[in-house]
């Protein structure tokens, strides 16, 4: 059999270049150029929007991670410079920004190339520059010089506008960028790529949609039970009837589990002590590195959802004796460590557990996550992809767009903590971390692996490997600073219409057409069920009418009762305290649970008490999951140290709560209001009698009629909530844009169709808080205070602290600090209550978590000692430092010039802006 390769290499020269003729043919002569900067052929996608490109259009693509769409990016690059036009290349994060700039200039060289983000500025004025979206957005508002021949814009990752906290900058850009600039967009797979792609050919005029779902490297599932590895699937049938099915030994280990579970329940709840069974336990890390590692399937990414929890599995392998690397490898990793951090000072180093870091990294093992220092990171992320480290222990930022490919993915647990509660994972977030599986031209096959362990079904993991529902949804709304940048460049009623081609709106306004014939569809039946209700002896629609008033009155007097009992329920949760233990009556999370945080005022229908399960689970609940007021039925004393994030303090807990409340604890006595008779009402009474003169009562089809009344009733309520839907969704994003325009109007920051001067101020502060910003500007907040009080105060601007809302308030700087502090939080308390008279809520409340440790560092205290005064993490110190320093340049530039906030500021950033904060992948 002759296979390609054997068949080419018996062709003679003239076929070959033939066959490469037609292949290229639809080429233009700039695509043919670029294809040789490549030692591989493009694929069928890749080419197809580049011709798009090539041709005029703007292009979406929509593709797998590792696909190669950024191909499609690089070469708007290439276009861009062989036309003497500018291209900007925008990335969601620093971090890809930074490994983006890395990649074109090694290409094109320095000179061509520039960089922009939050932290470094390299040649702006560079015909290719790579940035952060928020620089572009910005420049956009600014109207920047640079802005100048730009031809395209490129959008890696532009799925991030279905964030809710970042998402609307992408959605600003797409709208604002001037209209002869192409905008190529690259996307995870979505499901509504088709939608994403018509609305982006309505705001941006010709736009080529190109989706393509083929993995490039096939991926197989696995999960791994103690040490053994299954196949998630097995092909059963033959032939045409050939199908995937979930491996049987499996579901046959689910269903044993089930049963062992039941056997516990009946050992702890029977009268006859039953023998105890089997307890599985999940393998050590240390051993699912070397089951990995046997197989053949390193090097492998574990996704973990702590930072504490991938830090402790580095330790377990190497308190293992866990090595994964050769000699050569080894002194290969240091070398290019101390390399690395030769300019971080060896007492910060000290400070950083530079040791265990480099100990770990020399055996072939790492960490990943946020906490970790930037700089730490890379040089994680440089040997992962020289194929130096070969295992990484990932929280599941890994997966947001860097370039770190892996034979095989590891996913420990299929459900995360979000801050609040757990929650499962959703098909979408399983295929973005599976998608790192497989390395294009190295690997045949990427493998992801679920270790398996009790309540994980195999069909639910079939399910979210299967699954391929990934709705892109936007997350865009206006804000402060958006609506004064909008109306100084365009006014109100233009703003408005600006807004209303936002994603959001076409979603929106799709869903009303459907949404519109529906009604008009139901309002042609509501015609024949009137008329098939007709009575020869009079009218029985006034006669159902009275029927419906009769029965919505007794539902009334029905939900009076439900209400007095809730209310009641209510009242009870407001006495709870950390530390009662109750019992949930039902639902999902109903039995014993210990009260971590009453939860007072954190919503607007009542108290939301968070809890932890006897199963260990950690819920918020609310007023409906109790219909009747709840008693505690026992206290406990909740440790000093206890985190509900940390699983051993969960587990402890839960079996201290399991060990001291009796079974028959929780069988409360449930009290019963005396409900009043409906037969006690007047206004009943008063509709019985009327029923009974009517003249339709006596009719001997009067129940059949009433069935068509009935009918009648239940579609009209249908289609009245057709209605009020559709009339909500019109215009929503407007709607929103003229309460936030009515705050602005009330404060003085626009004046009809004018910004005022405070409205400019506020137009150069892109934060979460930037009205709250404008408005301690405006007071004077700031005045009297120097740089490191300065920095402790806008601190509270810019950090949000991780802590619960219940623990010891932080420590904040005295004197006038405090006093700022303190008009800092009154002035967002009477913004707060403008934004209600107004309906919005875009302001949350200054967070002073982060206040002392910024005023020690701008004072110029060491890493160690700024470090042991708090619970920070360095990557998450680093982090909120250049946030803040990133809001203080803003205030900077905000403030008139010469003022008194204008010089302390950039004092506070000079001060501010050394040591760990300073090391950097780009000089």
């Amino acid at each position: 059999m002759t296979t390609p390769d054997t068949q080419s290499a018996t062709e003679s020269p003239a076929a070959r270049y033939s066959q490469f003729r037609r292949r290229t043919a639809d080429n233009g002569p700039a695509l043919l150029d670029f294809q040789t900067l490549y030692d591989f052929d493009l694929d069928p996608f890749q080419l197809e929007a580049c011709r798009a490109l090539e041709s005029g259009s703007g292009v979406l693509v929509a593709a797998p991670t590792g696909s190669g769409k950024t191909v499609v990016g690089e070469f708007a690059v290439h276009l861009a410079l062989t036309g003497g036009r500018k291209c900007f290349y925008t990335t969601p994060i620093k971090a890809l920004s930074n490994q983006k700039y890395a990649d074109l200039v090694s290409r094109y060289g320095p000179e061509k190339v520039g960089l922009l983000t939050g932290d470094n500025s390299v040649n702006g004025e560079a015909p290719v520059v790579v940035m952060t979206t928020e620089v572009l957005r910005n420049m956009l508002y600014a109207g920047s010089p640079t802005l100048s021949g730009l031809a395209f814009v490129v959008m890696d990752e532009v799925h991030y506008l279905a964030d809710r906290f970042r998402g609307a900058v992408w959605e600003e850009v797409i709208i604002h960028v001037p209209d002869s600039v192409r905008i190529v967009a690259l996307s995870a797979t979505v499901s509504n790529a088709e939608e994403f792609g018509e609305w982006l050919q309505a705001v941006r005029g010709d736009t080529a949609v190109i989706v393509d779902e083929h993995r490039p490297v096939p991926l197989f599932q696995h999960m791994l039970v103690g040490t053994r590895l299954y196949d998630l699937f097995v092909e059963v049938g033959k032939g045409a009837n050939r199908q995937a099915r979930v491996n049987p030994q499996l579901q046959r280990m689910a269903v044993e589990e089930v049963r062992r579970a039941k056997l516990n329940q009946n050992r702890r709840t029977g009268r006859r002590r039953a023998p105890r069974p089997t307890r599985f336990r999940p393998p050590a890390r240390p051993d699912v590195v070397e089951r990995l590692d046997r197989a053949g399937l390193l090097p492998a990414i574990n996704f973990i959802f702590s930072r504490n929890g991938c830090d402790t599995a580095v330790l377990q392998c190497l308190h293992a004796g866990l090595r994964l690397t050769s000699k050569e490898e080894s002194e290969e990793i240091r070398a290019h460590v101390e390399l690395r951090t030769a300019d971080i000072a060896p007492d910060d180093l000290a400070v950083l557990g530079y040791d265990d870091f480099l100990s770990a990294l020399e055996r072939g093992i790492a960490a990943h996550h946020a906490g970790m220092l930037p700089t730490f990171k890379e040089i994680v992320e440089e040997l992962f992809v020289r194929g130096l480290i070969k295992v990484v222990f990932a929280t599941e930022t890994l997966a947001l767009g860097i370039n770190m490919p892996a034979r095989t993915v590891v996913i420990e647990r299929l459900d995360k903590w979000n801050g609040e509660a757990h929650v499962d994972l959703t098909p979408g977030e399983y295929t973005q971390l599976t998608g790192r599986a497989g390395r294009r031209g190295i690997d045949v096959e990427g493998h992801a692996v679920v270790v398996w362990g009790p309540n994980v079904d195999p069909g639910s993991v079939a399910g979210l490997a299967g699954t391929r529902t990934y709705p892109l949804n936007s997350s865009f709304r206006p804000s402060y600073n958006m609506a004064v940048n909008l109306v100084g460049a365009v006014g109100v009623e233009r703003a408005r219409t600006l807004l209303e081609e936002s994603f959001a709106q076409f979603q929106a306004d799709r869903a009303v057409v459907g949404l519109a014939r529906q009604v008009h569809r139901n309002e042609e039946a509501l015609a024949g069920y009137a008329q098939a209700a007709e009575c020869h002896l009079g009218d029985f629609m006034e006669y159902a009418a009275l029927r419906r008033r009769l029965s919505d009155r007794e539902a009334e007097l029905a939900r009076e009762r439900s209400s007095a009992r809730r209310a009641e329920a209510a009242r009870s949760l407001e006495r709870l305290r950390p530390g009662d233990v109750i019992h949930v009556p039902s639902g999902r999370r109903s039995g014993l649970a210990v009260v971590l945080d009453p939860g007072l005022g954190r919503r607007s229908d009542g108290p939301a008490p968070l809890v932890l399960t006897v199963n260990r689970s950690v819920q918020r609940l609310s007023v409906q999951d109790f219909p009747r007021a709840v008693e505690p039925v026992e206290r406990l004393r909740i440790p000093k140290g206890f985190s509900p994030r940390n699983p051993q303090d969960r587990r402890d807990l839960a079996a201290t709560l399991r060990n001291k409340v009796a079974d028959d604890a929780h069988e409360r006595r449930r009290g019963r209001g005396r409900d009043v008779p409906a037969a006690d009402d007047r206004e009943i009474a008063e509709l019985r009698a009327e029923l009974r003169r009517h003249p339709v009562h006596g009719c001997d089809k009067r129940e059949e009629h009433a069935r068509w009344a009935e009918r009648y009733y239940r579609l009209e309520r249908e289609t009245e909530q057709l209605r009020r839907r559709v009339e909500g969704r019109s215009q929503v994003i407007a709607r929103t844009f003229d309460r936030v325009c009515a705050v602005l109007q009330q404060l003085g920051y626009l004046d009809g169709d004018t910004v005022t001067d405070e409205g400019r101020r506020l137009g150069r502060i892109y934060n979460e808080l930037d009205l709250l910003t404008a408005e301690c500007l405006r007071a004077g907040v700031w005045e009297r205070l120097g740089h490191a009080e300065l920095a402790a105060c806008v601190s509270a601007l810019v950090y949000e602290s991780r802590q619960p809302d219940d623990a010891t308030p932080p420590r904040t700087p005295t004197g006038e600090t405090q006093d700022a502090l303190a008009a800092m939080v009154r002035l967002w308390g009477e913004l707060d209550a403008v934004e209600k008279d107004n309906r919005v809520s875009f302001l949350r409340e200054p967070d002073l978590g982060f206040a002392w440790t910024a005023y020690r560092w701008a004072q110029g205290h060491d890493l160690d000692e700024v470090l042991l005064e708090t619970d920070l993490t360095a990557g998450d110190f680093v982090r909120a430092v250049k946030q803040l320093l990133d809001l203080l340049g803003q205030i900077a530039d905000a403030a008139p010039e010469n003022s008194h906030i204008r010089k302390t500021a950039r004092r506070a950033m000079d001060a501010m802006r050394r040591g760990v904060v300073t090391y950097s992948s780009v000089a």
